[in-house]
């Protein structure tokens, strides 16, 4: 009986395990004494592919380890792995691991965003350090030509001198700031026109001006490295803005611009008045009038703005009726004008609001559980579509412009 057990065991006779059954082999007994001071005896091992001498006060060495001719690459213990990054072998790794948050450091991985979920909340992704490249992810791109074209060539030519009477802007001084001045002229911003003041490469009749609060008179000579600069003619663009263009001057990034879309449009510096959303298409407004753009950006003004807005799923009646009462999101109550629905499905919209916080209109659908597919603005305060293409862009008219600064 005992036999029997011991051919299902392993073990020999002698109460050693049989090599021939386990495929481990044992070298000769070895005494030793514990901390006790109790006789205990091992045996050394002796494996096939490496060899460990028995010591009685460290145990087993760790001298050697496999050959990396002969069967695993493992390193010995206490040794490093050429796999991972700390001393113990866990065997091939990944090209990074996914770690906590609070072990990331700064040098060994960046946070880089990936867009936004259904939620319409940011989405950001780490990646290692030496792996991430501004250069590689977003290669730099020559805009050599033009998207967008234009509808009509013939710039107009404004004058508002007689309505500038009416609304009593006469007797209002005509001084300008100096930073504005230089900006107006389409040099730089006005934040980088305070650097140029600071530097003294302005002169103003001859004479270098340092002080930030200056302001230019009617017919002072204004120079910029010993050039005269003068303020800039107005100007007013319509463009009806494609997808996958972002609403900025510049980016780092190197990405598509709406500033490529009007590239070839005008030499004044002009810049967009609002922002849309990469994905966002429709109307926006480009100018180098700076009273106009603050006046069509502040709240207090209600901007009507109108969009065609296309859902993931039909809209409810509840949740229409929710929107029409007003919505309290995170940054406040999100109150909109106007709502239709345009088909018969219910996942098409129309809706009118003046808020102009950041992505508010896919926020509010968002709160419901709404997923925008698309979302296209048809109408910016009075402006529409009306024979402008997608990608295309024109000039305002004379009286468009009359009504947008004196009569909106």
């Amino acid at each position: 009986m005992r036999k029997d057990n011991n051919r299902r065991t392993g073990f020999n006779g002698e109460g050693r395990m049989d090599s021939k059954k386990t495929g481990v082999k044992f070298g000769p007994k070895k005494d030793f004494f514990d901390k006790r001071g109790d006789k205990k005896t091992e045996f050394s091992k002796d494996s096939r592919t490496e060899k460990r001498e028995y010591n009685k006060d460290k145990g087993f060495d760790k001298g050697k380890g496999f050959d990396k001719g002969k069967g695993f690459d493992k390193p010995a213990y206490g040794e490093k792995s050429r796999y991972s990054n700390d001393g113990r072998n866990k065997g091939p790794q990944k090209p990074y691991s996914f770690r906590s948050d609070e072990k990331r450091t700064e040098g060994e991985f960046k946070k880089v965003y990936k867009g936004r979920g259904k939620d319409e909340k940011p989405v950001h992704e780490w990646v290692p350090a030496d792996k991430y490249s501004k250069d590689t992810r977003y290669p730099k791109k020559n805009f050599k030509k033009p998207f967008a074209k234009p509808i009509n060539e013939e710039r107009p030519e404004y004058n508002f001198e007689k309505l500038e009477q009416n609304h009593k802007k006469k007797n209002k001084s005509e001084d300008i700031r100096l930073n504005k001045y230089i900006s107006n002229s389409g040099i730089c911003s006005r934040r980088e026109a305070d650097e140029l003041i600071q530097k003294g490469d302005i002169t103003v009749n001859g004479q270098v001006i340092k002080e930030m609060g200056y302001k230019v008179k009617p017919g002072d000579k204004v120079q910029y490295k010993g050039k005269l600069i003068n303020p800039e003619k107005p100007v007013y663009l319509l463009l009806n803005k494609p997808k996958d263009f972002i609403t900025t001057t510049e980016d780092p990034m190197e990405r598509k611009t709406v500033m490529n879309l009007i590239a070839n449009a005008c030499e004044e510096r002009v810049f967009p008045v609002g922002r849309l959303d990469r994905n966002t298409t429709g109307l926006l407004l480009f100018t180098n009038d700076g009273e106009l753009a603050a006046k069509l950006s502040h709240p207090s003004n209600n901007v009507k703005k109108i969009y065609q807005v296309t859902l993931d799923k039909p809209l409810t009646q509840n949740d229409e009726k929710a929107i029409l009462e007003g919505l309290q999101l995170e940054d406040g109550l999100a109150q909109v004008d106007d709502m239709q629905v345009l088909s018969k499905d219910r996942t098409i919209l129309g809706l009118e609001i003046h808020l102009g916080r950041n992505r508010i209109v896919r926020r509010i659908f968002a709160h419901l559980g709404y997923e925008v597919v698309a979302l296209d603005r048809v109408m910016y305060a009075g402006l529409d579509k009306k024979d402008l293409p997608r990608g295309n862009y024109r000039f305002l008219t004379e009286k468009e412009v009359i009504r947008l600064k004196f009569f909106l």
